[in-house]
């Protein structure tokens, strides 16, 4: 796997979505799914991008005890995504369940854990979350967890992509959401980089969405991200 932009349709319908994707005919950008798309339209909607051609990284990150998620996660995986996520807090035996699951599938997806949400502030996660260790140290932490576990990678800050890297090796998948144009407001994220600096820091992946979607030109802005990134 190279590095790519993986767009993320925060869309509310499958109309919104498609209406945005109108200017990419013929590219098939690589798509982020996540919660609000998926729980507005279920399956079928990835069904839909699967067959016209689009990479799909489903991102619901999984979270609950080791037999629920394994059962939801055989379900998830028969629909021939690309990636799919878990929140790597839910520990090693969780994880594990999760990778066998997927296992099963006729073209097993690359599962990713989750380390911590790029809204969590190093403040957020000592008051709030009562962690006592560094953010880096947590998320290094968490990035072991998902490997020994048998996963493929995990979800970062593009900050701590190369401390993974270092960490679990550099076939371990980064896919590091937060990013946007110098420009652009942080909006509810805290540790955000642009394009460019996510590839010196290490990413594989970048997610980027309302730097695009939100933009006058969404394909302009793509390929901009493509040109600073890839």
């Amino acid at each position: 796997m190279g590095k790519d932009v993986i767009i993320a349709c925060d869309f509310p319908t499958a109309d919104k979505m498609f209406g945005f994707l109108r200017p990419f005919e013929g590219r098939n950008p690589y798509l982020k799914i996540g919660m609000e798309l998926y729980y507005a339209e279920g399956a079928p909607i990835v069904r839909e991008l699967k067959k016209r051609g689009f990479r799909i990284f489903l991102d619901l990150k999984l979270h609950d005890i080791p037999n629920t998620v394994a059962s939801a996660m055989k379900v998830l995986a028969g629909l021939g995504v690309d990636i799919i996520n878990v929140h790597a807090a839910g520990g090693r035996k969780m994880m594990a369940a999760a990778k066998e699951a997927v296992s099963t599938a006729e073209k097993p997806p690359v599962l990713i854990g989750v380390t911590q949400l790029t809204s969590t502030s190093e403040e957020m996660l000592h008051s709030e979350l009562l962690i006592e260790k560094s953010m880096e140290d947590t998320v290094i932490s968490y990035a072991k967890n998902a490997k020994a576990a048998g996963l493929g990678g995990v979800v970062c800050s593009p900050l701590e992509a190369g401390l993974i890297h270092k960490a679990c090796g550099n076939e371990f998948l980064t896919v590091t959401p937060g990013i946007r144009f110098a420009e652009n407001d942080k909006g509810d994220q805290t540790r955000v980089t642009t394009p460019a600096m996510a590839k010196q820091l290490g990413s594989d992946y970048i997610v980027v969405g309302r730097s695009i979607t939100g933009a006058a030109d969404p394909l302009k802005a793509y390929e901009r991200c493509v040109n600073d990134f890839c």
